[in-house]
């Protein structure tokens, strides 16, 4: 029998989310379960749909990564060629540590912001008024630029522990431009994350080092553990290559302590994990692994580090993520069905059965979808993976039919969001 350990050794694998996830759409193709039922006669329809909207942004299907770096030159203004500008460093593994720093903490405060919200981006050519995931991360650019996440006012490229855990909510809030007119969802949530990744930070000086304690030098922590020499990646042709699904797992047993109010076993949080009764009644084995924000913090370490010279390798391990867009999409367009009026009524909690057996439908649909627009295209998985579909994609896709179908680009489904799982 495995022991605890194991099991949460198993949990914080991806191969876990598709197993989980897995055994939730057999019993929705069987119609054992209570919220949702399965129509995938549309599944050609709605991989169409994807088809649509990613040649409508890539019309020759050169489509990059879906990362957080996607979102920080939304509006077409040229952001991160300036932030590279002021990171030019002799030493490349310094920038490389500050675009980690970077998009370790964006990716953090990417919760769903509502519908409200926006964030007014000045610059010297242009005024940017951006809401949802895109404004989000100018703010967060536009913070870290400014030295927000820094206690060394000498230092301002970079997030610290000590900076992180002095937060104030009015700090954040006048970061964000929140007002009683502009209300951002999951303010306090927020900092809470961001004082728990502070903490988490301090704790483990094995992985973020001392004088200061940065998320950024993960980068050192993994060249030391996974044997990667200071040249990989240098002029000389050295290909070092990092599993996505091995990068995953570090993640997880590096941040997993941020997460409020989650399950544990054996003494660890196990972050965005969460039971279903058509599972059974008992944990571990009712329990179904999303780690969304994970995975999208993983797929966003990609670009970073292969500023240091690393290459992730195998990125088809990662999932699809479980989050209200991709989730929406297969709603709206008829690949997933609600079985009663409540499930688009009323709204939900994230660790309510109808939000993780929705997103668990979606993560097994998008795997499907994946391969259906791989079809439709005569594109090998290799050609198009899936980190590419959904930038192109599935997500794109799930934001355009939801504005087609409501006035205010709402999901279908509407969830009580606290800032730290969507």
């Amino acid at each position: 029998m495995s022991t605890e350990q194991d099991v949460v050794a198993y949990l914080q694998t991806p191969q876990a989310i598709r197993d989980r996830t897995q055994k939730i759409f057999t019993l929705c193709q069987a119609n054992q379960l209570e919220h949702f039922s399965c129509d995938l006669s549309q599944l050609d329809q709605v991989a169409a749909y994807v088809v649509e909207t990613t040649q409508q942004h890539y019309p020759d299907f050169d489509v990059p990564f879906h990362s957080r770096w996607r979102h920080f030159d939304a509006g077409g203004v040229p952001r991160l060629a300036a932030l590279n500008q002021s990171l030019q460093q002799p030493e490349r593994e310094s920038k490389a540590r500050s675009l980690l720093d970077l998009v370790i903490v964006s990716v953090l405060l990417d919760a769903g912001a509502g519908h409200q919200w926006r964030y007014c981006d000045t610059t010297e050519s242009a005024q940017t008024v951006m809401g949802r995931s895109e404004g989000l991360a100018i703010a967060s650019l536009r913070a870290f630029e400014q030295g927000f996440f820094s206690s060394d006012p000498a230092e301002p490229y970079q997030v610290d522990a000590k900076r992180l855990q002095q937060l104030s909510e009015p700090d954040l809030a006048q970061a964000f431009q929140v007002s009683a007119d502009n209300p951002l969802v999951g303010l306090s949530g927020r900092l809470l994350l961001l004082h728990q990744l502070g903490a988490a930070l301090a704790a483990q000086p094995e992985y973020f080092g001392s004088n200061p304690v940065r998320p950024g030098k993960l980068l050192d922590a993994l060249k030391a553990r996974y044997g990667i020499a200071s040249n990989a990646g240098s002029e000389a042709g050295v290909d070092i290559g990092l599993d996505a699904g091995v990068l995953l797992t570090q993640v997880l047993r590096c941040f997993g302590s941020i997460w409020p109010g989650r399950s544990t076993l054996a003494g660890v949080n196990l972050g965005d994990v969460w039971s279903h009764p058509a599972l059974g009644d008992t944990a571990p084995d009712n329990l179904v692994p999303f780690h969304k924000l994970s995975q999208w913090l993983t797929y966003s370490l990609v670009e970073p580090l292969a500023t240091a010279g690393i290459t992730v390798t195998n990125l088809n391990a990662l999932t699809g993520l479980a989050e209200y867009r991709n989730g929406g999409l297969c709603v709206d367009m008829g690949l997933l069905i609600p079985k009663h009026s409540q499930v688009t009524a009323v709204s939900h909690l994230p660790n309510s059965p109808v939000v993780v057996e929705w997103r668990a439908l979606t993560v097994a649909l998008l795997d499907l979808i994946g391969d259906r627009v791989c079809q439709q295209l005569h594109k090998s998985a290799e050609d198009l993976p899936l980190i590419k579909v959904l930038e192109g994609g599935t997500w794109a896709a799930g934001r355009r039919i939801a504005k087609q179908r409501r006035p205010t680009g709402e999901p279908p489904i509407a969830i009580e969001s606290d800032g730290t799982v969507f």
